[in-house]
């Protein structure tokens, strides 16, 4: 069992570190009495943060890299920490980055370390 699916497809185990950042979208403003007045104005926002892996293969990278090409978000899947239940919300990466770490013999990188991406909700 994987940690996060992206459309349906299991990504490598991430390294220790990551966090799940969960926003609440509020309108807000100040009242004549300066007290914070205002309303949640959607559902909470995810923000998978810090994700990493330390060492993945070439064809492992290309493949996560490749999950986010087409389009403007991906259904992504993984455990919600409010329900500690499965959610899976449209997402897209934020950077993307990795340290190319083994060369074949015509100098195309066969492994990557500490290999990098924040996935982030689309709110829709």
């Amino acid at each position: 069992m994987a940690y996060i699916y992206v459309d349906g497809e299991e990504f490598p185990y991430p390294a220790r570190g990551l966090n799940v950042i969960v926003t609440t979208p509020v309108n807000s403003a100040r009242d004549t009495k300066a007290e914070v007045v205002g309303q949640r104005i959607s559902r909470d926002q995810y923000k998978i943060n810090n994700l990493k892996w330390p060492m993945l293969s070439a064809e492992q990278w290309s493949f996560i890299l490749k999950k986010f090409r087409e389009g403007f978000g991906v259904p992504v899947t993984f455990p919600d920490p409010i329900t500690q239940d499965w959610i899976t919300l449209k997402m897209y990466p934020g950077d993307r980055s990795a340290e190319p770490y083994w060369i074949d013999d015509e100098d195309k990188p066969t492994r990557y370390r500490n290999c990098k991406v924040n996935i982030i909700d689309c709110g829709v």
